[in-house]
């Protein structure tokens, strides 16, 4: 689904008042930084009049992306395509890959966190990470690949393209019965019964010195959290992002468990189904605006990074 998007330079608003070790405000000149694509990482937002995406795919654009292939199930691998020198292949036997799965059908795929499994027949499985800049979507079966699609599958009705113009992404893959190793995790998936309250405060324990901005992003406990979701759950949870986990009360943390659960579920209600948006009272939708207000009180938000990322939240809302 192509989306015409205007890239967001939107000058953030820094708490210079707030002394917090964890909070480290915006360098000066950050107003003219590069938008998405031009050189500065920590923009991560692209819009249009009607629509506000991540450019970094999260847990529910993931989702989303990986249903574009499920057209192509059951259909066979005629030829494809790739560029073996890549760095998405690293670690990759990109020969093996290129002699399995031609003549392969794909079966199934799934999506776990911020990577995709597509399943296909003779007992060959391919996983993609999108990284920063990577897309899955699906062409005419005469496409001819551009400089950064790395692998395109060819089907008689269709080709299958995985481009990523920064190459943070990863192709891998694997040959077997079972699924691959590097496929397994230990933490649940969000959305799963095994991720309760037990498993997060488990976690939380183990990185009581961290921002909780900081632990939301650990991918071996909130699997497919990324910048927008985190900000999003703590403005819910009514948690200021650079507070030291370890400083938590029971209740907060009761309210993080819960804000992770709704928004991860309602995110792939929306983005997850048909990328549309988030429901307009969510903070996506102020976080990166330069007179960005609580959606609630209608009060400037606040910016600086934290953990390494540029956060929003709320000053009244989150102490």
């Amino acid at each position: 689904m192509a989306r015409k998007c205007a890239k967001v330079r939107g000058a953030l608003l820094v708490n210079r008042a707030n002394q917090n070790p964890h909070l480290n405000p915006l360098p000066r000149g950050e107003a003219d930084a590069p938008a998405p694509g031009e050189g500065d990482f920590r923009h991560e937002l692209l819009v249009n009049p009607r629509h506000v995406i991540s450019a970094m795919p999260e847990l529910a654009e993931v989702e989303w992306f990986r249903k574009q292939w499920d057209v192509a199930r059951g259909a066979a691998i005629v030829d494809l395509s790739l560029h073996a020198r890549n760095r998405v292949f690293r670690g990759s036997d990109v020969r093996d890959l290129r002699q399995r799965l031609i003549g392969a059908n794909l079966l199934s795929s799934h999506a776990r966190g911020k990577r995709m499994l597509f399943k296909f027949s003779g007992e060959n499985w391919l996983g993609i990470h999108l990284g920063m800049t990577g897309k899955v979507r699906v062409e005419s079966p005469d496409y001819r690949p551009h400089k950064h699609d790395h692998i395109v599958l060819f089907q008689p009705e269709r080709a299958l393209v995985f481009t990523d113009s920064r190459q943070f992404g990863r192709v891998r893959f694997h040959h077997g019965a079972d699924e691959p190793n590097w496929w397994k995790s230990d933490a649940p998936e969000i959305n799963s019964r095994a991720f309760d309250q037990r498993f997060v405060d488990q976690f939380l324990d183990r990185h009581r010195k961290a921002p909780i901005k900081a632990a939301l992003l650990m991918q071996n406990g909130f699997p497919g959290i990324g910048n927008w979701m985190a900000d999003e759950i703590l403005w819910r949870a009514k948690i200021l992002p650079s507070k030291r986990t370890g400083k938590l009360t029971s209740r907060e943390r009761a309210a993080l468990f819960r804000a992770t659960k709704f928004v991860v579920q309602r995110s792939l209600e929306t983005l997850g189904k048909d990328f549309s948006d988030p429901p307009r009272n969510w903070l996506i939708h102020q976080k990166w605006k330069r007179d960005g207000i609580c959606p609630i009180h209608r009060k400037p938000l606040r910016h600086a990074t934290v953990a390494g990322r540029t956060t929003a939240w709320c000053p009244r809302c989150q102490r």
